[in-house]
């Protein structure tokens, strides 16, 4: 029971911790801001969200087994599955999902301040990529290391699944080529932007 009341408090200590670094950087209308703050933010939001939403979502939503092999030991081949590190896949899957957090997120804190830039990287981190890879990686394994063109090929045939990576291939070029745009634009008129 005092078990349960500790955790509970530890948790609402990080709450505070992260609303008081998010506080203090919305607050600041000084030009420099201590990346400790940030940090801090970061750190509290990422840990929230992943002991309750993930959680919540590996439990509730995708019902995860974590006794159920991976294909990486039910298929093993040594050749394209490999049983391999935990840490060293999540940095393979974390250099592999940066997108355009990091482009569009500095854009908007050159040009808006650092509060909606953070806010942008942060709640999109989290809501958004977090969510789309956690459900891809967990499909991916359910069909044993298939990438997202196969389960198309397999659920809507064979032309369906080719358009699908044709999609998906010239998606990825648009959204390259604007964020490309959007970047450029906002720094045209910037002198510390040269």
């Amino acid at each position: 029971m005092i078990k349960k009341y500790l955790k509970n408090i530890i948790w609402i200590l990080v709450a505070l911790l992260g609303a008081l670094a998010f506080s203090t950087i919305a607050l600041s209308r000084h030009e420099s801001i201590n990346a400790v703050w940030f940090i801090t933010a970061a750190v509290c939001i990422y840990m929230i969200a992943y002991r309750f939403y993930a959680s919540w979502i590996a439990a509730k939503v995708l019902v995860i087994d974590e006794h159920r092999k991976t294909p990486a030991l039910r298929l093993r081949n040594d050749k394209d599955f490999i049983p391999t590190d935990k840490w060293i896949v999540f940095g393979h899957h974390f250099a592999a999902i940066a997108g355009p957090g990091p482009l569009v997120g500095p854009t908007l804190a050159a040009q808006f301040g650092y509060l909606p830039g953070m806010l942008w990287i942060l709640i999109g981190a989290v809501l958004g990529g977090a969510v789309q890879d956690m459900t891809t990686l967990f499909f991916s394994m359910r069909r044993n290391g298939k990438s997202l063109g196969q389960m198309a090929r397999d659920e809507i045939g064979v032309i369906g699944g080719t358009a699908s990576l044709i999609g998906t291939f010239l998606i990825m070029v648009i959204l390259i080529a604007v964020l490309g745009l959007v970047v450029v634009n906002a720094m045209k008129h910037s002198p510390w932007a040269t």
